[in-house]
């Protein structure tokens, strides 16, 4: 990742299936929104962490509702129509990219972990490996398809025209490429992984599909401090952000039973980060800034 984009990055850092009734954004955060002890949770996929922050969540007097969704880009629209309280999916560039993109003003209430992004095949063992012309499937969406090209950009596998922020496939010279790259929605990664040479695959579905994640064969570093965008959070719409509850549910994450969890599940992989909900906001702000700067 190039020293320009670093440096932005840091000034920043799916269909439902069934919807269930709770008590969403038209109440009133502060005046008792959430006084029931009701929260229902947008996410993609079910993981075993989602387990252990019920019961302890539980343990508190909250019931905790998860909503799973096989699409990224539902939960947001979900949230903010008040079928779900909160979500639990997302980075921060992909929610700036959303507020943008649909007008929308879903906020950070809590950060979770910065899951690596990488490349996995089928039929290689190394990224040497990989032929001129060879397929590689990433992710449509705006955000992730740009961060999965930076992947195969500095695994060296693709070229880009120019240093932007948020490359697209159009951004990519083919003719000094080693690989095509071709996106599809983020589920169809997994799935289009036998009929091509290599997939970009979201942490989400890689446990759907039993790939370990540390059998990739490139991947950005969470650690780096570019990186930090790329935590994952805990969203609600701008009326309830300051709703204790919402907020008590989203600290759940840092309590050492889910992280154990998640490192079981992430096989080590994730990179737990706490972040204030005021920062998170203001690292929203600035990305969405940087954003629309770019489309300028």
């Amino acid at each position: 990742m190039r020293s320009q984009r670093l440096t932005l990055l840091a000034l920043a850092t799916t269909l439902g299936l069934t919807l269930t009734a709770c008590g969403g954004s038209d109440q009133a955060a502060g005046e008792g929104a959430l006084a029931d002890g009701k929260v229902s949770i947008g996410v993609v996929g079910s993981h075993p962490t989602h387990d252990v922050l019920k019961q302890l969540a539980e343990e508190q007097g909250i019931t905790v509702e998860y909503v799973d969704f096989s699409d990224y880009n539902q939960p947001n629209p979900a949230t903010e129509s008040g079928d779900v309280d909160m979500t639990w999916f997302q980075h921060v560039p992909f929610l700036a990219d959303y507020n943008n993109s649909a007008g929308g003003s879903i906020t950070p209430i809590g950060s979770t972990s910065i899951y690596p992004l990488g490349l996995y095949s089928n039929g290689y063992d190394s990224v040497d490996q990989f032929q001129k012309g060879d397929e590689i499937a990433v992710p449509n969406d705006a955000v992730n398809l740009s961060r999965a090209l930076l992947v195969l950009e500095s695994a060296g596998l693709v070229e880009l025209k120019s240093d932007t922020l948020i490359p697209t496939e159009l951004d990519v010279d083919t003719d000094a490429s080693t690989v095509r790259v071709t996106p599809v929605s983020a589920e169809q990664t997994v799935l289009s992984l036998d009929s091509v040479a290599g997939s970009v695959i979201n942490n989400d579905f890689l446990a759907r599909a039993d790939i370990d994640p540390k059998s990739a064969l490139a991947q950005d570093d969470p650690e780096a401090e570019g990186s930090r965008a790329y935590v994952n959070l805990f969203t609600t719409t701008e009326e309830l952000a300051d709703d204790e509850t919402l907020r008590k549910v989203a600290d759940l994450y840092h309590e050492q039973a889910v992280i154990d969890a998640e490192m079981e599940e992430t096989k080590d992989t994730a990179v737990p980060l706490q972040l204030e909900p005021e920062e998170l906001q203001e690292l929203t702000a600035r990305y969405q800034q940087e954003l629309k700067d770019q489309d300028q």
